[in-house]
């Protein structure tokens, strides 16, 4: 998926699979983040079983987050 696709996307929840293309890491990493240390994710997840899910607007404020600070080293 990209930005604009789950900007876009009306479901509240999205997976490891769908973000990992945009974080630029493999989508493992993600689910083994999620359960040992979800802090280091940046970004609210939810391990539900094997399952793990992604809080779509909770994502989206995150990578606003980023993009912001990513400005700010820029104009330095």
């Amino acid at each position: 998926m990209t930005i604009d696709e789950i900007k876009t996307c009306d479901r509240e929840y999205l997976i490891p699979r769908e973000i990992a293309p945009i974080l630029g890491i493999d989508q493992q990493s993600i689910r083994v983040m999620a359960r040992q240390c979800p802090e280091r994710l940046g970004f609210t997840v939810a391990v539900i079983g094997t399952r793990t899910k992604i809080p779509r607007r909770a994502f989206l404020r995150w990578l606003e987050g980023q993009e912001a600070k990513r400005t700010k080293e820029v104009e330095r």
